[in-house]
């Protein structure tokens, strides 16, 4: 995303030492005939394809070959919708062109059971059409609390989205954002693999700088942990979990998806089968997650029952093996935590959490090590 907003014209400093990075506007005056390449983040193509599309220009959007199997057409007949001259390829999946003069206002619907960040992208981008827009959601909305998020951090910039019960939004526009100074937590997602470390070795785990009043979702998989057996005790300011014996559960985790793979590793070792329920949606991800799963936990000894949208992990007698990530950051440091249960468990391409986490390993060699670490 840095490199995408830099060859763009945006001014960004980074200052890893004391963990900032400075951005100057362009008050929405961005560099044209661009091709840009997201490799396979999905969340910057879906993000940047907003924006441009809102701003107007001529881009083109690409990726890894992973990346021309994610779809994105809902997102590109949303745009279009307000005539924003947007396509994609013939299997509705990247690469995106963008050839238009900017948004109009007016009325538009999009897919909402597919992934909430097209709704993320479209509602962050929108304050830059020309007119107000109103988006209407077809279905169920996946990952509401990711969608609120958005929300939550647009209000913070001094744009402030109204909408009825997340299936009918409204964006005013034309609008500008205001600069200001803006402390990011720290990832809740990323720290979900230190949380079920503490369950699956019957530890004691601290996560400072999110606690129960955290802008993200994702602080709910400490929930879910506690129903499985864990104890858990919250601060204003972090939460800490304590091991105890697992039990299965059965849990819709359609809200927080992202922590599906942590939950399914750590139902290796839980008395009796887990089921997670409501998340096809991220068979659309880096990977086809459900079916990377089924694969992967079958490898270390679980029986597991997978259909359209859930996946039943039934524990089994563990087995090391090696374990293909996929370039998913997210198998790749779930599976991790399995190794630290079972003897001779090998993970091809570890380097894929280098995506979101390039220290994933180091503070997880720390945290082991009864040294802390920072995320």
């Amino acid at each position: 995303m840095i490199n995408a907003l830099s060859q763009l014209g945006l001014n960004i400093g980074e200052d890893t030492n004391d963990g900032t990075i400075s951005i100057e506007g362009q008050g929405g005056s961005i560099t044209s005939g661009l091709d840009i390449f997201v490799e396979n983040s999905g969340t910057t193509i879906r993000f940047l394809t907003g924006a441009l599309s809102v701003l107007g220009g001529h881009f083109t959007l690409d990726g890894v070959a992973r990346m021309r199997e994610r779809p994105i057409f809902h997102m590109v007949d949303a745009l279009n919708q307000l005539d924003c001259g947007v396509s994609c390829g013939t299997n509705g999946c990247p690469p995106v062109k963008i050839d238009g003069s900017g948004a109009y206002g007016g009325e538009i619907s999009i897919r909402g059971d597919f992934s909430s960040q097209f709704l993320s992208g479209l509602l962050m981008a929108l304050p830059y059409a020309n007119e107000p827009v109103t988006i209407n959601i077809d279905g169920t909305l996946v990952s509401i609390p990711y969608v609120q998020m958005t929300i939550d951090v647009m209000a913070s910039f001094g744009i402030f989205v109204s909408h009825e019960k997340f299936q009918r939004f409204s964006v005013a526009a034309p609008l500008e954002y205001h600069g200001r100074e803006y402390d990011v937590e720290p990832d809740a997602s990323a720290a979900s693999y230190f949380m079920a470390l503490a369950a699956a070795t019957g530890s004691t785990i601290t996560i400072e700088g999110i606690g129960r009043n955290s802008i993200q979702g994702d602080i709910r998989f400490a929930d879910v942990l506690e129903e499985m057996g864990c104890e858990v005790k919250w601060s204003e300011s972090s939460v800490t979990i304590s091991g105890r014996e697992l039990v299965g559960i059965d849990v819709d985790m359609n809200g927080i998806s992202d922590t599906v793979q942590t939950l399914a590793v750590l139902a290796l070792f839980a008395r009796g089968p887990t089921t997670i329920r409501n998340v096809g949606h991220i068979r659309h991800k880096e990977t086809d997650r459900l079916a990377a799963l089924a694969t992967e936990l079958a490898k270390l000894g679980a029986t597991i029952v997978e259909s359209a949208d859930r996946l039943e992990i039934i524990p089994g007698p563990l087995t090391g093996a090696t374990i293909g990530t996929y370039n998913d950051h997210r198998m790749a440091m779930s599976f991790a935590i399995a190794g630290l249960r079972i003897p001779d468990v090998e993970l091809q391409d570890p380097g894929c959490c280098e995506k979101t986490y390039p220290e994933f390993f180091n503070d997880l060699q720390r945290v082991i090590s009864g040294e802390s670490a920072s995320a």
